[in-house]
Parts: C-alpha cells; sequence; structure tokens
C-alpha cells in the first residue's frame, strides 16, 4: 500500500526523504557499473514492465485492493542499486500522474517497496 499525503507528520516523512534520499545517492554511486555493463535499455523496459504491472490492482477487502510489486523482479534482473532507481522512478511516475501514493510520502514509500 502507498502511504498518502497527509498521513504522517512532516518530521516522519521528511526522516524518510532524507533517508530515502541517503538510500538512492547510495544506489546511484553503485549503478555506475551498470551503465559500463549495458544494463541501461534493460532497465527501461522493466521499468515499463513494473510501471503497467503495478496498475493493475486485484481486490482485498471491500473497499481495499493489492497490486503486485516490482522490486523484487528489479533487484534480480539489475540488481539492488539499479533495481533501486528503477523502482523509485516507477514510484515518482505513479505518484505525479495518478496520485498513487503523494509527494511527501514518496521517500517512505521508495524505502517500503523499494
Amino acid at each position: 500500500m502507498h502511504v498518502p499525503d497527509g498521513l504522517l507528520h512532516p518530521v516522519v516523512w521528511a526522516g524518510g526523504w532524507v533517508l530515502g534520499g541517503v538510500g538512492l545517492a547510495w544506489a546511484v554511486v553503485r549503478a555506475r557499473r551498470a551503465f559500463e555493463r549495458g544494463l541501461v535499455p534493460l532497465a527501461g523496459v522493466l521499468a515499463a514492465f513494473i510501471f503497467a504491472a503495478q496498475m493493475l490492482n486485484f481486490p482485498i477487502l471491500p473497499g481495499v485492493s493489492g497490486h503486485l510489486v516490482g522490486a523484487a523482479l528489479a533487484a534480480i534482473a539489475l540488481g539492488p542499486a539499479l533495481g533501486a532507481l528503477v523502482i523509485f522512478t516507477v514510484l515518482a511516475v505513479q505518484c505525479l500522474l495518478f496520485a498513487d501514493g503523494g509527494i511527501t510520502a514518496l521517500g517512505l514509500n521508495t524505502l517500503a517497496m523499494g
């Protein structure tokens, strides 16, 4: 489940952004090797596939739905660093285009699902 905007205290989501930013900075440094191995096209295709797969919701309870999370697939196919960047990108697009989660909670959603 995506954490929505306005649910958490600002200290909590700010801490999520800080921790998420540190994790993404680590991922950027580590993902440089992936650029040397030519994994960028695969990362783009996998990001599009994960984005589409995460758009398919299935009912769990009345008013509650779930969806696939592609973090494991991304980490297995691309490695943990590039996989984390792919998942962050997918979550950011979902957040901005479909209001799935929120801008303030994007750091926490990245930590929870990435």
